[in-house]
């Protein structure tokens, strides 16, 4: 057997071209401990480069004793595939809070090799998440619906009875009536905003050029709120159509690009930027689907402003939940719900040091999907 560091890598093959397209660790480990086989990522994830990879053991990085060890010496024991969820592996060569899910399998080719990827569980997380915020969004779609028909009625009724007395009452009185038709109209109009989140219809959908969705709301934003605000452009020209509603796409990035705007405040060094990128490998179940759907389109909405407050980061996205002083907290949580009615995945990275990243992951346009599409709708009676 080779020593570790005199065998010959395979760096231009196509098996490891392949590994080094995975988002995540990917590793072989030999009989003797010895990472002899390392993807791009893999690298990243041990802060070390191939060649001392290879001299060293997976047991350098990992804390002692750790479950990771036993892991691997359990799948070349009984020469099964293991999977392990939720693995802590935090150490001080690789830094804290690092939980991953495990999935190993033997190498039948190499005696006692066992391969290794490595999922970090930040996207899982956030992707459980997102069916929290759907959660929510489903409950103020109840909410929403019942406050349309049990409040809007009696509301109309308030507001005709202080018109009435507007014309009745002394002058000093009368600003008392127009306050109570002003707080009335204020109720109906958040009434009204909510009564969106009851729109269960289907979506419908078109191949997106996102890249001209996104030109018109930096038109639209240049134009009015965020006119003094620098907005920076880093697109992936070669992107695929996003299978999506063009008007409801509008709405995202318009309220994202206002909310960067707002937090940016008159800083002079304020900038807002818009980047798309092509992100395979996240799959996900969506309602109504059977299958697991790819969402490999990245859309994210970066500000260098002052972040989001920490005890509001993991509930951003839930309705009411607002940092602004006169806000209602319904516009990210609007904006959940259409990113989930799509069957994307919305998530929100912040710091005071690196501004906020709003992330949404969407599914790509294909051409299968709309004869899809059509075959179910040539079923329809007419």
């Amino acid at each position: 057997m080779n020593r570790p560091g005199e065998r010959t890598r395979m760096d231009t093959g196509p098996a490891s071209l392949l590994l080094n397209t995975l988002r995540h660790p990917v590793m072989m480990i030999d009989q003797d401990g010895f990472m002899i086989e390392v993807n791009a990522e893999a690298e990243d994830f041990f802060r070390s480069g191939a060649a001392i990879l290879a001299r060293s053991r997976l047991a350098d990085f990992v804390p002692f004793g750790s479950p990771l060890i036993a892991l691997v010496e359990q799948v070349r024991e009984q020469r099964v595939a293991i999977n392990e969820y939720r693995v802590d592996i935090s150490s001080p060569r690789l830094g804290a809070e690092r939980m991953v899910d495990i999935h190993a399998a033997p190498v039948s080719e190499v005696p006692g090799a066992v391969a290794l990827l490595l999922q970090e569980r930040s996207m899982a997380d956030k992707i459980d998440r997102q069916m929290v915020h759907r959660g929510a969004a489903r409950s103020v779609t109840g909410l929403a619906a019942m406050l349309a028909h049990e409040i809007k009625n009696p509301l109309s009724g308030i507001r005709g009875a202080a018109q009435l007395l507007e014309h009745a009452v002394s002058d000093e009185d009368r600003a008392l009536t127009r306050l109570i038709t002003e707080e009335t109209d204020r109720i109906v109009a958040l009434v009204d905003r909510m009564e969106v989140f009851s729109d269960e219809r289907p979506v419908e959908r078109d191949p997106i050029n996102i890249h001209l969705v996104l030109d018109h709301v930096k038109a639209v934003a240049k134009s009015g709120f965020a006119r003094k605000v620098s907005i920076v452009e880093d697109y992936d020209p070669s992107l695929p159509p996003v299978w999506a509603n063009r008007d409801q796409l509008i709405q995202i990035f318009l309220n994202l690009v206002k909310n960067a705007a707002e937090a940016l405040g008159d800083r002079d060094d304020g900038e807002i930027r818009l980047t798309t990128a092509f992100r395979p490998g996240i799959r996900l179940s969506v309602p109504g689907s059977p299958d697991r759907v790819a969402l490999p389109l990245e859309f994210c909405v970066h500000d260098n402003g002052p972040g989001v407050p920490e005890d509001l980061r993991q509930i951003i996205f839930d309705p009411f939940v607002t940092s602004k002083q006169n806000g209602s907290g319904l516009g990210l949580a609007l904006v959940a719900k259409i990113v989930g009615a799509h069957g994307g995945v919305i998530e929100c990275d912040s710091s005071g040091q690196r501004g906020t990243v709003f992330r949404i992951l969407m599914p790509a346009w294909r051409e299968a999907r709309r004869k899809d599409v059509l075959h179910h709708e040539e079923d329809r009676p007419a």
